[in-house]
């Protein structure tokens, strides 16, 4: 299949727009699914679904591959919520396109405006679809009016409904001039034009006229046969309209109502006219690792493969699924490839793609398309996988710090390697968060990247993993640093084994900015101290630093500098000298002034303009610091930092004093002494 027959896309909404309704449609006039067809009863079927509506997406995998008039599509989850930084970002670069789901009822909710704002960010071409055209309340016109004035963008509707709430029967195709009725014995998979009914004639040749209009600014030539009064044909309305969507100019918009089956195969004809193949994306930038420097990746299928792991699910049976995204070359079944994230070389064993309710296993992947690897053992999700002499990253392995814990324990001791399972399994899918052992209370520690991050996991754990576990509340990772200089001495000698074991370290400690880590410096020359005798003395900070200074947690932004060492050939052990780094490095830090440090969290909030005030005053009263406040059309976007131990319930009280309107994300920005 030719490259610029693959689709990409999300499907993004918020909940309860019909996002999980309208990919069922997609999957069942596409031939992927056919439980519609076998269903008697539809209420039975549809109530299922309504019931479905809170998981999003109804298919369990991370991208489903159907076929549409010799087009591939492939349809991504996208995650809900922000809060999954890394998850979102990877979800969204992964995607060319997006279909907007918007209710026709409700029309712009506060998380239709976040993922809207999301999809800016990362500049994906998007088209529109106003559902629920069915449902008592529905107003086309209103939904099409908020849009524009909400997001700020110029919507071209190609369709118009023929009635409202339950008189809605069949759309209105603009640029064919006909109405078009879906048949209801074959749902909805038969088409029948008809003549437009008489009383919108002439409202359908006015916005006729909006979509020539709205496209004549964009193309000579259409303003030219406009003027001369001259027919446009369709393949010239279709080429603009597919130009000002891939540059974001212009927002396609397609109406219908998923639920009673109308309208879904139109919005499928759009998706395949208007959304970009991944010859139209452009090149994605990644890093060499010899070098780390900044190259961009073609669309090339003939080149180094090259592939992002953007999502990874666990299949009892079959162990990891990884999702893949490949950008260039070929990716074979059988064959060996490199994870260059971790640079160990991995097997595919088997690949295939993912349909509706099966696996179809396949023997190549190449550039622009998206599958399924079996058979890696250590990928995680973000790892970049290609070819060891091309050794290029997709992604940074740079994740924010975890800044929030929890303690786990299980809640009878035969499910505690049932837990350890299942956290190694979380780590797997998600590199935010991670967990660790506390060897003197024997308890589990999950850090993550907030409240609502461990609340999921935990949820997962329990519900889907069936893994009974009791937390506790959450608790900040602090860390800690030193105010001034120090130098120190230490020597260290015991007998062990008949043998004796010496060796003396004189360090100087002294504090760093923000953000620098532990850094080892060396004034003693290979010549008087054996390299191993060195790496004994790095792996010594490198165990005190990890236990703390004063109160357990781990010690950052301070220099140690090996002034002078105590070497004998005769007694000198590599051991002698970990342990006097070790407690020299410690007794030093001791007498330096330690201090605590706390994580402060970036945050950005979007609320209307009238809770402004509040919203200030609240985040002061939490000790926060606004940075700067923008204006935007319906809304005022507010950066601010704040510390973390502060931010505790926030979201709720953002939303209670916004009426829910207020929304915000908040990430790790750096460690400050706390007051």
């Amino acid at each position: 299949m030719d490259d610029s027959h693959i689709r990409n896309i999300g499907i993004m909404a918020h909940i309860d727009a019909g996002k999980t309704t309208t990919t069922e449609r997609i999957l069942f006039y596409t031939g992927e699914s056919h439980r519609i067809g076998e269903v008697d009863d539809g209420e039975a079927f549809m109530d299922f679904l309504e019931e479905e509506q809170n998981r999003g997406i109804t298919i369990t995998s991370a991208a489903t591959t159907c076929f549409w008039n010799d087009y591939k599509i492939n349809i991504i989850d996208t995650p809900g919520h922000v809060d999954f930084t890394a998850e979102v970002e990877r979800s969204l670069r992964v995607l060319d396109g997006a279909v907007a789901v918007i209710c026709g009822v409700s029309g712009v909710e506060p998380q239709t405006e976040t993922v809207w704002r999301q999809a800016d960010t990362y500049k994906v071409p998007r088209i529109i679809f106003v559902n629920k055209m069915d449902r008592l309340g529905a107003n086309f016109y209103q939904v099409v009016e908020e849009l524009e004035s909400k997001f700020n963008i110029k919507t071209v509707p190609l369709f118009l409904p023929v009635g409202a709430e339950s008189s809605f029967n069949g759309i209105i195709d603009l640029l064919n001039m006909n109405m078009v009725t879906f048949e209801e014995t074959d749902w909805g998979s038969s088409m029948v034009t008809h003549p437009i009914p008489a009383d919108l004639v002439d409202k359908s040749e006015e916005w006729y006229e909006n979509i020539i209009d709205a496209l004549a600014i964009y193309s000579d030539e259409i303003t030219e046969l406009y003027f001369a009064g001259k027919a446009i044909p369709h393949e010239l309305i279709f080429k603009t309209l597919r130009k000002c969507t891939l540059e974001r100019t212009l927002v396609p918009l397609f109406v219908g109502a998923s639920l009673k089956n109308i309208g879904v195969q139109p919005l499928l004809d759009g998706i395949v006219r208007y959304l970009p193949s991944p010859l139209d994306i452009p090149p994605m930038r990644g890093i060499t690792v010899k070098n780390n420097e900044a190259v961009e990746v073609k669309h090339d299928p003939n080149g180094p493969p090259l592939a992002l792991i953007f999502k990874i699910t666990h299949d009892r049976e079959a162990g990891p699924l990884c999702f893949i995204r490949v950008y260039s070359g070929v990716i074979k079944k059988g064959s060996a490839i490199f994870n260059i994230s971790k640079k160990k070389r991995e097997r595919i064993n088997r690949l295939f793609r993912m349909h509706a309710n099966r696996q179809q296993p396949i023997e190549t992947l190449s550039a622009g398309d998206i599958g399924v690897i079996v058979g890696f053992k250590v990928a995680q999700t973000g790892d970049t996988i290609g070819s060891e002499g091309v050794q290029i990253l997709l992604e940074e392995m740079n994740f924010p710090e975890p800044v929030i814990s929890v303690a786990i324990e299980p809640k009878t001791l035969s499910d505690q390697d049932k837990l350890k399972a299942a956290l190694m399994i979380l780590m797997q899918e998600d590199p935010t968060f991670s967990w660790r052992e506390n060897l003197d209370t024997g308890q589990l520690i999950i850090s993550g990247m907030g409240e609502l991050h461990l609340e999921v996991l935990v949820t997962r754990l329990t519900k889907e993993m069936r893994v009974e576990a009791r937390v506790g509340n959450p608790q900040v990772t602090y860390r800690e640093s030193i105010l001034k200089e120090v130098v120190k001495s230490e020597y260290f000698s015991k007998v062990l084994a008949g043998k004796e074991n010496s060796g003396g370290v004189t360090l100087k400690v002294r504090p760093l900015p923000t953000g620098s880590g532990v850094k080892f410096i060396s004034k003693v020359s290979h010549k008087e101290l054996p390299p191993p005798m060195l790496e004994a003395i790095e792996r010594g900070i490198d165990n005190s630093r990890r236990s703390g200074i004063k109160f357990g947690y781990e010690a950052v932004d301070i220099e140690a500098t090996l002034e002078a060492v105590d070497y004998s050939e005769l007694f000198s052990t590599p051991f002698a000298f970990e342990a006097a780094t070790t407690l020299c490095f410690e007794a030093a830090c001791r007498e330096a002034d330690p201090i605590l440090l706390e994580p402060i969290m970036k945050i950005d909030i979007i609320v209307p303009n009238q809770y402004v005030g509040e919203v200030i005053g609240s985040l002061t009263a939490r000790g926060g610091i606004v940075n700067s406040i923008e204006s935007r059309a319906t809304a005022e976007h507010i950066l601010a930092k704040a510390p973390l131990a502060q931010l505790f319930g926030y979201s709720t009280n953002l939303r209670s004093s916004t009426q829910g309107r207020g929304t915000f994300t908040m990430e790790f920005s750096h460690f400050a002494q706390k007051t």
